[in-house]
C-alpha cells in the first residue's frame, strides 16, 4: 500500500521547505480562510513554496516562508523602512530595497487631502506599510494602519539607519523579545524601528549608545540567545 505524506496544515509548519513543495492542500481545509505571506503561491487547491526556507504560521490564519536574504520581496501588510528618491504630483517614489521602487500616494496619510499634501525631501526615511504587492507592479505603500490612523508610521528623524538581512529583521520583531534587544533595553535607553525589508533605524540621546546598539544588532545574526547576551555585556563594558 502506498503511503501518502500528510498535507495537514501542521505537518510542514516550522519545517524546512524548498521550491515546489506542496505545503497546504485547501481541499482538506474546508470552511477555513487563510492568508498567504511571502514565499507561497496558490495553484488551484495546492499551496506551494516558491523559495527555500522555514514554513511559519501565525494565529489566526497566516502562513509564510521565513528565510534570510539580502533582497526584499514585498508582501502585503509588511512594515518596512523606505527612502524617498523622487516626488511626483500624485505620489512619492520610495526605495524599499526590493526589485522595484514602491510608490506612496500623496493621500496615503491620516486625514490626507489635496490641501495638506506632505512634503518630503529626497533621502527622507519613512516607516511604511505595504498595502498592495502584485506581481509585475510597483508595490503600493501607506503611512497609515489598516484603520486609517497614522499610528507609528511616518518620517523617522535623526538617528542612524543600517541594513541587515531580512531574516535578522524578522528575528528582531519576533515575540517573545529578541535576546539582543532585551539585553540592550535593560541597560540603555533608545528608540528603534525595524523594517521587514532588512533595514533598522536607531536613535538615542548619545551617539555612543546608537553605535553600541547598531553594532550589537549586526553582530547578533549568527549567535544563540545566550551568546547574544554575553556579546552585549562585552560591548557595554567597553563604553563604561
Amino acid at each position: 500500500m502506498e503511503n501518502k505524506q500528510s498535507s495537514s496544515p501542521a505537518s510542514f509548519v516550522d519545517s524546512t521547505v524548498v521550491p515546489g513543495d506542496v505545503v497546504l492542500d485547501l481541499s482538506s481545509m474546508t470552511n477555513q480562510t487563510i492568508k498567504l505571506g511571502g514565499g507561497l503561491r496558490q495553484d488551484c487547491d495546492a499551496i506551494s513554496a516558491m523559495k527555500a526556507g522555514t514554513l511559519r504560521f501565525a494565529k489566526p490564519n497566516k502562513y509564510w516562508i521565513e528565510s534570510s536574504q539580502k533582497r526584499y520581496v514585498p508582501c502585503v501588510e509588511d512594515t518596512i523602512l523606505g527612502i524617498v528618491v523622487d516626488s511626483k504630483a500624485d505620489n512619492f517614489l520610495i526605495d524599499i530595497k526590493g526589485p522595484a521602487m514602491g510608490f506612496l500616494p500623496v493621500l496615503a496619510f491620516e486625514g490626507g487631502t489635496r490641501r495638506n499634501i506632505p512634503k518630503f525631501e529626497v533621502g527622507t526615511l519613512l516607516y511604511l506599510r505595504v498595502v498592495k504587492a502584485n506581481f509585475g507592479m510597483n508595490p503600493e505603500l501607506s503611512c497609515t494602519d489598516a484603520s486609517g490612523k497614522a499610528a507609528e508610521f511616518g518620517p523617522l528623524k535623526d538617528g542612524y539607519m543600517f541594513e541587515t538581512s531580512t531574516g535578522l529583521s524578522r528575528k528582531l520583531l519576533s515575540s517573545p523579545a529578541c535576546p539582543v534587544l532585551e539585553a540592550l533595553g535593560k541597560k540603555l535607553s533608545f528608540e528603534i524601528a525595524v523594517g521587514l525589508n532588512g533595514r533598522v533605524w536607531v536613535n538615542a540621546a548619545s551617539p555612543d549608545t546608537i553605535v553600541v546598539v547598531a553594532n550589537a544588532i549586526m553582530n547578533s545574526e549568527c549567535l544563540s540567545g545566550a551568546q547574544q547576551i554575553i556579546m552585549v555585556d562585552h560591548l557595554l563594558k567597553n563604553i563604561q
